[in-house]
């Protein structure tokens, strides 16, 4: 396997200011909401149990970010996840988590 290049000084900050996009528990919740499929504002709202405000703002940092996708039927807008490459970090970084919430409860269970 080649070794990879190391990430120059821009690319890091591109890396950093995707990651604190995806900081924020809304904005997870948001995501791992539309995992189902394209959702209105109201049904996110539903959903998320945010204010409207909230999610909008929200839905609009994620979409600023193109992590989400956003497209308009009358007064209606739907949000969709953009980014395909967010269900694999998703799984990755929940899997990892489960794991070691596992290896805990196994040690403190004794």
């Amino acid at each position: 396997m080649a070794k990879k290049l190391p990430l120059t000084d821009d690319a890091l900050a591109l890396v950093a200011r995707r990651f604190a996009v995806l900081a924020e528990p809304m904005r997870l919740r948001l995501i791992q909401a539309l995992f189902e499929g394209e959702m209105n504002v109201n049904a996110l709202v539903e959903e998320t149990g945010g204010t409207q405000a909230n999610i909008s703002r929200h839905l609009q940092t994620l979409t600023q970010a193109h992590i989400l996708g956003r497209r308009k039927d009358g007064l209606q807008v739907f949000y969709s996840i953009a980014d395909p490459s967010i269900y694999k970090l998703c799984e990755l970084v929940c899997g990892s988590l489960e794991k070691q919430l596992t290896k805990q409860a196994g040690v403190f269970g004794r």
